[in-house]
């Protein structure tokens, strides 16, 4: 009834591709699970619905025999450059926002993807403290280098990004400065013999977010924040969006808006119900889509839309790893939204015109005045 192929779609939330090198060091079923035990992926992972659905639209896409043998030879007979060509082509994207925060010395710098679509950067808040921690040993040194880093937010960065609910949860409290010092002098007495610092202490996570909000809300730019399902490092039960609410009671970061990110699955309602009330707080479905069963997406994208406002909701992929992700999720994407629209039609709920327009929202239009506005006043 309607063909959502046409709307070039903007990815709004995806990662780096892996470089060759690092490529041969994750056996190629990682990039469909989210587990990373050796048993997960030797003996269980290539038996979940999303691997073999997958299996054969890659083997489509690429023309050869739906086996992840043949997939491996088509893949490097093309080589990483084509594939990515190829897949990115395929998908019909608009742009591409990249969080090059995950496996940062692993994966290709944002000039290399640059080469194939429009990208945007956006800062992963963590990685950013954990990489100025090294520099000083004093807090008021390391918050200045911090707050210069964001504000402005440079040129390339079109979003932040929290990953607390992987580290300290998502239960963030606002911690007055002179805790977060201590806590910062803590961490660096503990740590003084390493060469690097992993920021888990969730006062200082916590200070630091509110600063980054502040920013966000002065320059309105978009913070993301991962919620729901990820890799083992994640306590998902601190992954529920609904422990973000005393941050959005707060008048200070009203004008800093939201993105809940992966459909906060397994907490689809709870993030449908926090957009539905909160005017700063956006949802996606990345990750969710492809990750699911059919099923299982066609469920979640049915929940988010039960009660959240269709101008709330964003399409992105969550890549990462390899090219084909991009592509997966582009199609998928495309493919349940429409099949929820159209159910959507039948009930009674959408017009066709309206349904129409709710897809270009969601596939475009939606990340393109949320995101593309900062742009612009950036501009002028």
């Amino acid at each position: 009834m309607i063909d959502l192929w046409d709307i070039p779609a903007i990815d709004h939330h995806a990662h780096n591709l892996l470089t060759v090198e690092a490529s041969q060091e994750f056996p190629y079923i990682a990039a469909f699970t989210e587990g990373n035990d050796p048993d997960i992926l030797n003996d269980h992972a290539r038996h979940s619905l999303f691997y073999r659905r997958s299996i054969r639209d890659i083997a489509q896409l690429l023309d050869c025999e739906p086996t992840e043998t043949a997939i491996l030879n088509s893949r490097q007979n093309l080589g990483l450059e084509k594939l990515t060509q190829h897949c990115i082509k395929a998908a019909n994207l608009e742009s591409l926002f990249l969080d090059d925060g995950f496996l940062s010395n692993q994966t290709l710098p944002q000039s290399w993807h640059q080469q194939f679509i429009p990208t945007q950067k956006i800062l992963r808040l963590e990685e950013l403290a954990e990489n100025l921690l090294g520099e000083t040993s004093k807090f008021d040194t390391f918050l200045d280098l911090f707050l210069k880093a964001i504000d402005p937010p440079p040129p390339e960065v079109i979003a932040f990004k929290s990953i607390a609910a992987y580290r300290t949860g998502l239960d963030i409290q606002i911690t007055p400065k002179d805790f977060a010092r201590s806590r910062f002098i803590l961490l660096k007495k503990a740590a003084q013999n390493e060469s690097s610092i992993r920021l888990v202490d969730k006062p200082l996570i916590d200070f630091l977010i509110t600063e980054a909000l502040e920013v966000a809300a002065k320059h309105k730019l978009p913070v993301q924040f991962h919620t729901g399902f990820g890799d083992p490092d994640l306590d998902l039960f601190v992954g529920n969006p609904v422990l973000l609410r005393p941050l959005l009671e707060e008048k200070r970061w009203r004008d800093a808006p939201i993105v809940l990110l992966h459909a906060s699955y397994p907490y689809i309602r709870e993030a449908g119900y926090l957009a539905s009330v909160y005017p700063q707080v956006y949802l996606d479905f990345g990750l969710a889509v492809p990750f699911l069963s059919v099923m299982g997406m066609r469920s979640t994208l049915r929940q988010l839309l039960e009660l959240s406002p269709t101008t709330k909701l964003m399409y992105s992929s969550d890549a990462h790893h390899i090219p084909e992700l991009y592509y997966l999720g582009a199609k998928w994407g495309r493919k349940i939204l429409k099949q929820v629209l159209e159910q959507s039609i039948q009930d009674g709920d959408l017009t066709v015109n309206e349904a129409e327009d709710i897809a270009r929202g969601l596939l475009s239009e939606n990340a393109r005045r949320l995101y593309l506005n900062f742009q612009a006043q950036k501009l002028d």
